[in-house]
C-alpha cells in the first residue's frame, strides 16, 4: 500500500514538473518579442557592470557611469559595425567582375561534371536551374521574413540598452527583490547563488569574446599569407560567425573561399583557406576554448548542443546566440537547489563534475576519520 501512495506521488510530482516547464516554454514562446531582447539586455549589463562600477568608485554619479559605459559598448558595436559595412561596399564595386568569373568557373564545372560523369548538359542544366529557383524562393521569403520584421528588430535594438540601463541602476533593488522572493533560504546562499550567476554569464561572454578575437587574428593572418584581398574583413566575419557554435568557422569559410576562386588565378587557393580554417576549428575546439571558456563555465558537449538546438527551435536564430549562455546561468540555479542538483550534474562537462565528486567524496572521508580519532581519543581519556 505504501509503495503505491510512493508511486503515485512519484507520478503526480513527475506530470507536475513537465506541465510546468511546458507552460514555461509556451509562455517564453507567445512572449519572445519581450523576452529576447530582456535576455540580450541582461548580457549587455553583465558585460558593461565592470565598467560602470569602476566609475562609481573614482566618485561618479550612478546614472552617469551607466549611461557612459552603455555608450561605450554601443559605440564598440557601431563602430564594427560600420567598418564591416564599409568593406562591404567596397567588395561590390568589383561585383560585376566577380560574377563574371563565377559564372565562367561554373561553366567549366559543369563541362567538366558531363564529360566525367555522361550526363547530358541540357538535363544538368535543367535540374541546376531547378535547384537554384528553389534555392531562390527560400531565399527570397527569408529576405520578406526578415524585411517584415524589420520594425521588431529595430524595436528590440531601441529596448536593449534601455532594459540595461535599469538592470543596472535599479541593481540593488533587483537584488532586495530576490531576498524577499526566497525569505526561506540564507541570505548568504542567495547572494552566492547571484554572485555565481553572474560570474559564470560574465566569464562566458568574456571567454568567447576572446576566443573570437584570437580566432580572427588567426584567420586573418591565415588569409593574408594566403593573398587574399580584405584579409581582415574574412577573417573578423568567420569569427563573428562564431556565434553559431561548432559550424560558425566553417561556415565562415565559405565566403573567401567563393571569393577567392573569383578573383585569383587558381582554386588551390580556395582549397587553401578551407584547409587553413578547419585548421583553426581544430585549434579553437580542442585547445584555445577548452583552455579559456571551459575553465570558467563547465557544459556537456552534448547537452550545449541540444540546449543551441531547442534555443533555435524556441527563439529562431536569436535562440542559437542565447542558448549556451542561459545553459550556464541554468547550471548555476540547479546546483544551488538541492532537488534540482542532477540537472546541474547533467548540464556540467563529465571530467570536471566527476573531479568534483570525487573531492567532495575525499573531503567527506577526512571529515570522517577526524571524527572517528577524535571520539577514539575521548574514549582513551
Amino acid at each position: 500500500m505504501n509503495r503505491n501512495i510512493e508511486l503515485n506521488k512519484l507520478s503526480l510530482n513527475l506530470a507536475t514538473s513537465l506541465l510546468a516547464i511546458i507552460l514555461v516554454v509556451f509562455i517564453l514562446w507567445a512572449t519572445q518579442t519581450v523576452v529576447i531582447p530582456l535576455l540580450f539586455s541582461i548580457i549587455l549589463a553583465v558585460m558593461v557592470f565592470p565598467i560602470a562600477r569602476l566609475m562609481e568608485r573614482i566618485g561618479m554619479n550612478r546614472i552617469f557611469s551607466t549611461v557612459l559605459s552603455l555608450l561605450f559598448a554601443i559605440l564598440i558595436f557601431a563602430g564594427l559595425s560600420y567598418l564591416i559595412v564599409m568593406q562591404v561596399i567596397d567588395i561590390s564595386k568589383d561585383a560585376a567582375t566577380i560574377t563574371v568569373k563565377l559564372e565562367k568557373l561554373f561553366n567549366e564545372g559543369l563541362r567538366w561534371v558531363t564529360s566525367t560523369f555522361h550526363i547530358s548538359q541540357n538535363e544538368l542544366s535543367d535540374k541546376a536551374l531547378k535547384e537554384l529557383e528553389s534555392a531562390m524562393s527560400t531565399i527570397s521569403k527569408f529576405a520578406m521574413n526578415f524585411f517584415s520584421s524589420f520594425g521588431s528588430v529595430l524595436t528590440s535594438g531601441i529596448l536593449v540598452p534601455i532594459f540595461a540601463f535599469f538592470f543596472l541602476y535599479y541593481r540593488d533593488f533587483f537584488k532586495t527583490f530576490f531576498f524577499k522572493a526566497f525569505k526561506s533560504s540564507p541570505r548568504e546562499k542567495i547572494e552566492e547563488t547571484l554572485e555565481k550567476m553572474y560570474s559564470a554569464l560574465q566569464n562566458y561572454m568574456v571567454g568567447q569574446i576572446t576566443v573570437m578575437s584570437i580566432v580572427a587574428i588567426l584567420n586573418t593572418i591565415g588569409l593574408y599569407f594566403i593573398g587574399v584581398q580584405y584579409a581582415w574583413f574574412f577573417g573578423v566575419l568567420a569569427s563573428l560567425l562564431m556565434i553559431l557554435p561548432y559550424v560558425g568557422i566553417a561556415i565562415g569559410s565559405i565566403f573567401p573561399a567563393i571569393f577567392a576562386l573569383a578573383t585569383m588565378d587558381s582554386p588551390y587557393y580556395a582549397l587553401g583557406i578551407v584547409g587553413w580554417f578547419q585548421f583553426v576549428q581544430f585549434l579553437e575546439g580542442n585547445f584555445i576554448t577548452p583552455n579559456i571558456v571551459g575553465s570558467k563555465v563547465s557544459l556537456n558537449p552534448m547537452v550545449s548542443m541540444l540546449t543551441i538546438i531547442l534555443g533555435g527551435m524556441l527563439f529562431g536564430f536569436a535562440g542559437f546566440i542565447l542558448a549556451l549562455p542561459i545553459a550556464a546561468i541554468l547550471k548555476v540555479v540547479f546546483d544551488s537547489i538541492p532537488q534540482l542538483e542532477s540537472f546541474g550534474y547533467l548540464l556540467g562537462d563529465p571530467e570536471i563534475e566527476n573531479k568534483k565528486l570525487a573531492q567532495e567524496e575525499k573531503s567527506s572521508t577526512t571529515e570522517d576519520k577526524l571524527e572517528d580519532d577524535e571520539s577514539q581519543d575521548q574514549q582513551s581519556d
